[in-house]
């Protein structure tokens, strides 16, 4: 069995002060994928014994960013998409195993008014052809912060959210247009019509007092890796960020 766990810990030097390292060793996960550790290299000195740390930075200080903490050393670590434009941002890393690729992302969010609603759909064809380039060779398992919700279970206030930045109709139909290249999204696997849970709840209104989240944090596989399914999870009772962990473990 493999564990697998994504966090956007919305910044990874406040995490570390808000329990981040007491889940991160009680959770002994295979992989511990970030997003949105906003590092640059040289900021944090992250004692992980047993782990392979590997970290992509935004070229802008304090944004984005990901990183990939594994328990064993991978073939190969290759970092962004192999686009030139989307890959100043620290927003990928791929990791090669004999058996299938690991995936880390943070999307880039569509922002308010939709001013990057454009770039996100360029940024969605380019990332998906990517996936389907790894998926062609070997399985792929893909997480992190997608910035999406899918489907109007995926959120607590869908018909006011509607035109907002992650849950856009063309936000939505990408996802579903990813999924249908031959992707499967693990929560939903299991959990095909649960409601209100959800990985990620605004700081203001007290909205996660008050649950109205949205689910925009995923664990997806290549079709062909369902069967090794296990089980699946969100972590609502986890804090030190506006999202909480999302999990899923294979039997590979």
């Amino acid at each position: 069995m493999l564990k697998f766990i994504s966090w956007n810990v919305n910044g990874l030097r406040a995490c570390v002060t808000k329990g981040f390292l007491g889940f991160f060793a009680d959770t002994d996960a295979d992989f511990f994928c970030l997003q949105e550790t906003k590092l640059q290299e040289g900021q944090i000195d992250l004692n992980l014994p047993g782990y392979h740390q590997y970290w992509n930075y935004a070229e802008k200080k304090g944004y984005s960013g990901t990183a990939i903490f594994a328990k064993k050393e991978p073939l190969n670590a290759f970092y962004g998409i192999g686009v030139e434009e989307h890959d100043h941002e620290g927003r990928v890393i791929t990791l090669e195993y004999e058996n299938f690729y690991l995936v880390t992302c943070y999307t880039p969010n569509s922002q308010n008014e939709l001013a990057r609603l454009d770039y996100r759909m360029e940024w969605e064809d380019a990332f998906r052809a990517y996936l389907k380039s790894l998926d062609e060779k070997k399985p792929v398992v893909f997480c992190g912060d997608l910035n999406v919700a899918h489907q109007e279970i995926d959120l607590k206030n869908p018909k006011t959210n509607r035109r907002n930045a992650g849950f856009t109709d063309e936000e939505r139909g990408k996802f579903t247009e990813l999924l249908e290249s031959g992707f499967t999204d693990s929560f939903r696997y299991f959990y095909p019509d649960a409601e209100g849970i959800y990985s990620w709840w605004s700081y203001r209104f007290r909205a996660r007092e008050k649950n109205a989240g949205w689910r925009i944090d995923y664990f997806c596989v290549s079709d062909r890796l369902r069967e090794a399914l296990a089980s699946a999870a969100i972590h609502t009772e986890i804090f030190g960020s506006d999202h909480c962990p999302v999990e899923v473990v294979l039997d590979m």
